[in-house]
């Protein structure tokens, strides 16, 4: 997103930040024709403004800023304006199906690329591909024989790795030819056989960038304190990364070459994702890390997505680290949150505290520009994507928040809880757009679309359930 300046020479002090808004959409301040001002549905694209690093609130005027930042009436204020998109995505509001099938808890789902297919894995031991257009089961894979804990799309779509409690990992090729049960120990093919090197359960999948190489590689993390790469295709490990002390609990592979892994030893951990060397370890947190995310991860999840704009996956990575850089940030037991530029620094950019219980999941905002972080303490908290700097809660379930999920436009939050709903929230106003009840038990896992239109959850209730607007 581009981010430019607001030059107004004379500006009273009681101007709003909705007034702001107007003077950058009027006719004075319009971009080129080649830039739309104007939204989907026709409407002024709306605009965060900023004086420095600090935001101007919604229901805050001029004078407000100037007065806690101790400006002199004397000095020169910028004014920074960000768009927010170019089109808007509208909230979910109800629940357009029930997709019964999983016969235990469903842990983790995940959209495909396209938006299309929805991957889901569950206690049962089972990985089921649902179809979003029909809103009916696609393929059930067979095969694994423990819980199964992460599942992660190929970016390339049409296929899927899945970790699980076996200690195996698996990928399942999904297309037209594929049987709609496919057991993995069967005479398939290899379709979904288990790939054997972990000595515990695997905790984590994630899949090599695309703009990387056409190599189709993938980490798995493990209880057994190692990550292994993987190629799909030959179904071999490529290298191990030994280092960790205690288990693996995250593992992210950057747009830039570099895999970082989180551990309970309290570390993270950043590798040269092509030679398995070490580059250097992250020791801030006192606790479990939890969770990783990049600033980055948007662009490279949905590189051959429905909003890609026909740019190359390489394109698009570009275009999201040009501003700040690729940056992460990692989530932890001991309440707190660490921003890192993992490609340079030992050191954090910033130590994220606000939470009064262990922090969950935390995702960048599509832009990058915001965090989002689930906790234990029931709460939704938003940081500065650059800065770290603590934004606002959002309180309002009664049970610990396990996940998160934004929409493609960076407006809207969905937040799955232990109190078994789901909330949508208004970023900019801080508040509760929609409750969304449903499910009869904890809600483990929520995703967003690309395109917005849909919204999955999977839940205790065995069920997985698709929300619209």
């Amino acid at each position: 997103l581009l981010v430019s300046s607001v030059d107004v020479q004379l500006l009273t002090l009681a101007v709003l930040s909705f007034q702001l808004e107007l003077i950058v959409n009027s006719e004075e301040y319009r971009p080129s024709d080649d830039e739309q001002v104007k939204d989907a549905d026709g409407e002024h694209v709306p605009f965060l403004f900023f004086v420095g690093d600090r935001e101007i609130r919604t229901t805050e005027n001029l004078k407000d800023v100037v007065d806690e930042m101790k400006l002199s009436l004397e000095d020169t204020v910028n004014i920074i304006a960000q768009p927010q998109a170019v089109f808007r995505v509208r909230s979910v509001t109800r629940c357009s199906a029930s997709l019964p099938g999983h016969t235990e808890a469903v842990l983790t789902a995940q959209f495909s690329p396209c938006g299309t297919m929805v991957a889901s894995g569950s206690g049962d031991a089972t990985v089921r591909i649902w179809d979003m257009n029909t809103q009916t089961p696609s393929h059930t894979f067979k095969g694994h024989t423990g819980w199964v804990l992460s599942v992660a799309w190929d970016p390339r779509g049409g296929r899927v790795a899945s970790g699980a409690m076996d200690k195996s990992v698996r990928v399942w090729r999904v297309s037209e030819e594929t049987t709609n049960v496919a057991d993995g120990n069967g005479p398939s093919k290899g379709q979904g056989g288990p790939m054997k090197a972990h000595t515990a359960f695997v905790t984590c999948v994630c899949w090599r960038p695309l703009h990387l190489g056409e190599k189709a590689l993938f980490a798995s993390a493990s209880k057994d304190c190692t990550v292994r790469i993987w190629d799909a295709d030959s179904r071999s490990v490529e290298r191990s990364l030994n280092g960790h002390k205690h288990s693996v609990t995250c593992v992210v592979w950057c747009g830039d070459g570099l895999v970082c892994t989180g551990s309970q030893d309290k570390t993270i951990k950043v590798w040269n994702g092509e030679t398995g060397v070490l580059v250097r370890s992250l020791d801030a947190h006192g606790h479990w890390v939890n969770h990783l995310a990049l600033s980055s991860a948007y662009a490279l999840r949905n590189s051959q997505g429905p909003l890609s704009k026909g740019m190359s996956a390489l394109q698009q990575y570009k275009r999201a680290c040009s501003k700040h850089g690729e940056v992460m940030v990692s989530a932890s037991d001991d309440n707190t949150l660490m921003l890192w530029n993992p490609s340079s620094d030992k050191k954090p950019i910033a130590r994220m505290t606000g939470h009064l219980k262990p922090v969950n999941h935390v995702v960048f905002s599509p832009d990058g520009s915001m965090i989002a972080s689930a906790s234990f303490d029931k709460s939704v908290k938003l940081w500065d994507g650059r800065t770290g700097k603590f934004m606002g809660s959002l309180h309002g379930h009664v049970g610990a928040v396990y996940q998160v999920a934004w929409s493609s436009d960076s407006r809207l939050i969905l937040s799955a809880s232990k109190d078994s709903t789901l909330k949508v929230w208004d970023v900019r106003a801080r508040k509760l757009v929609k409750d969304l009840p449903g499910h009869s038990d904890e809600v483990f896992t929520v995703d967003w679309s690309a395109d917005g239109q849909l919204a999955v959850s999977g839940s205790k209730d065995c069920l997985l359930r698709t929300w619209r607007r």
